[in-house]
């Protein structure tokens, strides 16, 4: 029996539904989602299969004006997600009116050669009218192939997206195994757990400046995994914050980042957290590397 394999580059501006659309057609979770914008922040594929084919999901971060060094890493961490994919996907938040997010990735997007698909996410919350509108403007200023509504959230439109990139795929092997969702090391799967709770949790009161070192992750004769991270932020009252009274806070986030550890790696998990205050910390290099991303003066 032939067997297909490709990748699609799943793009958009920050806060749009790309992880959400990527964890939806995959069938489970791998990657983090949160209220915050810019929750991704390295490259990270998840591998969807349909039938018997296999489509290799490059969830990247938003794209947006990078004004800092992480900003940067992140924007080309994007591009790079999209370099000679097979279909590139461009993710939309229906119910916005303002668009100004899009028009630089719009105006890239224009010379791109590869299959381009618009995917107008959330219309589960948008009337029918300004929808079909918002598509006929975005396909006028880019030459889409294709046009779907979906709702990653509840799935609508979902399996006909799917198997419309499964035709899409060339023929070839497989490059993952069956059974494997993502190209994420355990290690780094579980650090964004923890950063995804820690957004969660504190998603007013902590500034995008923080971020989840992994330390170790330790495999124990018993069958259980010993996780150790540091979360980093930039100052003192960060960290005040993020240990919450008497530790409180840093106890709720990391007794729910264990749970969904725990449920995602089907073993018990012992999980330790501790703060640091790092200022400069975005502008580390080996902290960059350690959680996916290049460094990028």
């Amino acid at each position: 029996m032939t067997t297909r394999c490709g990748l699609v580059a799943v793009i958009g501006a920050p806060n749009a539904g790309k992880s959400t659309l990527v964890n939806a057609l995959v069938g489970q979770k791998v990657a983090i989602v949160s209220a915050k914008a810019q929750t991704t922040r390295a490259r990270l594929l998840g591998i969807a299969l349909a039938g018997e084919t296999q489509i290799i999901l490059a969830d990247t971060p938003g794209i947006f004006a990078p004004r800092r060094r992480l900003d940067r890493a992140m924007v080309a961490a994007a591009w790079e997600g999209a370099h000679e994919a097979d279909a590139i996907v461009l993710v939309v938040d229906a119910r916005k009116k303002r668009r100004d997010d899009l028009e630089p990735i719009l105006a890239a997007l224009e010379s791109r050669r590869e299959r381009k698909l618009l995917v107008l996410n959330k219309v589960d919350a948008t009337a029918k009218e300004p929808l079909l509108a918002m598509a006929e403007e975005l396909t006028g200023a880019v030459a889409f192939d294709e046009v779907f509504f979906v709702s990653a959230l509840s799935g609508d439109g979902i399996p006909e997206l799917k198997a419309r990139l499964a035709e899409l795929m060339p023929e070839g092997p497989w490059h993952y195994p069956e059974d494997q969702v993502s190209d994420a090391s355990e290690r780094l799967l579980a650090a964004e757990v923890t950063r995804e709770q820690l957004y969660r949790k504190l998603h007013d009161e902590l500034p995008y400046d923080s971020a989840v070192r992994p330390e170790s992750y330790t495999h124990r004769k018993d069958g259980s995994i010993e996780i150790h991270q540091q979360i980093v932020v930039a100052r003192d009252t960060q960290k005040a914050i993020v240990l919450g009274k008497r530790g409180a806070m840093i106890k709720t986030i990391g007794e729910t980042a264990r749970k969904e550890l725990a449920e995602l790696l089907g073993a018990k998990v012992h999980l330790f957290l501790h703060v640091k205050v790092e200022e400069n910390w975005a502008e580390a290099k080996d902290l960059y590397e350690e959680i996916g991303l290049e460094w990028v003066r």
